[in-house]
């Protein structure tokens, strides 16, 4: 299998024109507001998510240079395995983000605390569910040190496209 394809299902839209300045986790996008056009061939498929207040919004990163195997993460001044961070150049560059969930609006998501780009090709949605989502982590390697350093980091060029 050398080939997969993938088709969006939808667009997602944020006051984020470009990677710069963005923040680099949901976790310091909270109260931004953006929206998730869903293409109207798939809106049967968001019956019933208006009873949960958290997604799952699977995307491509669209903007990302190519990757490299070891890369400087946002969070940090050293080289790591690309693997062990979050950096959106990766093999296939597909991004997640947990998103509170305001409204549904025929084939619309409102939606806050976005940190997604705004042009964004949406894959996919997922109702977070804490039970099935949460879990507790013994251990965060390299990010140990950087635990509340990532809500006040924004994005820069490091990673996107010339």
């Amino acid at each position: 299998m050398n080939r997969l394809e993938l088709k969006p299902i939808g667009i997602i839209h944020s006051p984020f024109a470009s990677p710069q300045g963005m923040p680099i986790q949901a976790s310091g996008a909270k109260g931004i507001r953006g929206t998730v056009e869903v293409f109207p061939e798939y809106s049967e498929g968001l019956e019933d998510l208006d009873g949960f207040s958290h997604l799952h919004l699977l995307y491509f990163f669209h903007l990302a240079k190519p990757f490299a195997l070891k890369v400087k993460p946002f969070l940090d001044d050293t080289e790591r395995g690309l693997f062990a961070t979050r950096a959106p150049s990766r093999p296939n560059p597909i991004g997640i983000s947990v998103v509170r969930l305001m409204k549904v609006e025929k084939h619309r998501l409102h939606v806050e605390d976005i940190d997604v780009v705004d042009g964004t090709p949406l894959l996919d949605i997922k109702p977070y569910v804490p039970e099935f989502d949460v879990r507790k982590a013994d251990r965060i390697g390299w990010l140990e040190a950087t635990r509340t350093k990532a809500e006040k980091t924004s994005s820069d060029a490091r990673f996107a496209r010339d």
